[in-house]
């Protein structure tokens, strides 16, 4: 009855400091992001409310990439807080030994690994994929009646767009496009809408200047001009991400080396809750120079492992790279203790 009192107190306290830790971690990568989205909302005029909505499908992405961080700072300072308030004495003074700690820890990093399993392998990608698709859109669907001007606006990849804008009146609208000749376009005045994929021009007073493949230049001035364009950007089946793919896409694909990452992701999750248990916890030592050094060597393998998925590596390069960067700060691990026993 004591061990399973003592086992609830515990996991109470790790998942206090975990999601206290989570929260100020998430919040901080949420709003860089939330920031960089913006550019979105200055660049097109889309609603603040739309960039903070579409956001919110960066959540579980975002917590995949930092969840062994927030496990790392999560341990370390409720565990500190525990030893500060003599809290570990007086549980190892109850006569059960490290039991407690070693059976909350194993219970609580399980529930983690499942937890993280479920959302990295599975929930993640589909959600950032709805997020891909919703970014490309609002990056490459342009409400112009939410525009007040245009600095050579690229509707696609042949066809630029400048004008100003004033009560509600297009002015001064500038086109250049390419079909079977290169074209220039002006018009003193008009009105631009989107309708079924297309962007629809309804100018007034101008001219239009096309060059044929043979360098002959037509000019065609007009009081009323229509023209349409194409709104060829929106092809969300073109989006390629790693990210969006789930354990089923890997595997359909054979991507071994996405499914490599994401089970690295997970061992050092494993590898972090080892390298506590036996660094810090085993002897209750919580000491400025012991806290850093397990920072160090936890979040310099976390680092180097993100920089490896985000460079372009071979599987075979990156196991032996991984199997390094665990297997020497275990190496150290164990002579640092055999040291502490002499």
């Amino acid at each position: 009855m004591v061990l399973s009192k003592i086992n609830i107190y515990l996991f109470k306290q790790i998942c206090k400091y975990f999601s206290l830790i989570l929260f100020i971690f998430l919040s901080v990568a949420w709003l860089l992001q939330v920031t960089r989205l913006f550019t979105i909302s200055n660049f097109v005029h889309i609603s603040i409310f739309e960039i903070l909505f579409l956001s919110l499908f960066l959540i579980p992405n975002i917590i995949t990439v930092i969840t062994p961080f927030i496990l790392i700072f999560g341990l370390l300072l409720c565990f500190i807080k525990l030893n500060k308030d003599n809290e570990l004495i007086a549980i190892l003074s109850v006569g059960i030994g490290l039991k407690p700690l070693r059976n909350t820890l194993f219970f609580f990093s399980l529930l983690i690994i499942i937890l993280f399993s479920i959302l990295n392998f599975y929930v993640a990608p589909k959600i950032y994929e709805i997020y891909k698709n919703k970014e490309f859109e609002l990056r490459n669907t342009f409400d112009f009646n939410n525009m007040n001007f245009s600095n050579f606006l690229n509707l696609n990849k042949k066809t630029v767009l400048d004008f100003s804008k004033k009560n509600e009146k297009y002015e001064d609208i500038f086109l250049s496009f390419e079909d079977e000749n290169e074209n220039i376009v002006y018009a003193k005045s008009g009105n631009i809408f989107s309708e079924n994929n297309n962007y629809n021009f309804q100018l007034t007073d101008g001219f239009k200047i096309s060059i044929d493949q043979n360098k002959q230049i037509e000019k065609l001035e007009f009081h009323n001009y229509v023209l349409k364009i194409e709104n060829n950007n929106i092809n969300n089946g073109n989006i390629i991400d790693n990210n969006t793919f789930t354990i089923f896409d890997d595997l359909t694909t054979k991507n071994y080396l996405n499914l490599t990452f994401k089970f690295v992701d997970i061992f050092l999750i494993i590898f972090v809750c080892i390298y506590f248990y036996h660094n810090n916890l085993i002897k209750i030592k919580f000491n400025t120079g012991n806290n850093i050094y397990f920072l160090s060597i936890c979040v310099g393998a976390l680092i180097l492992n993100q920089i490896f998925k985000n460079a372009e590596i071979v599987l075979f390069n990156y196991l032996i790279l991984i199997f390094f960067i665990i297997f020497v700060p275990l190496m150290i691990l164990i002579f640092k203790l055999n040291y502490e026993k002499n």
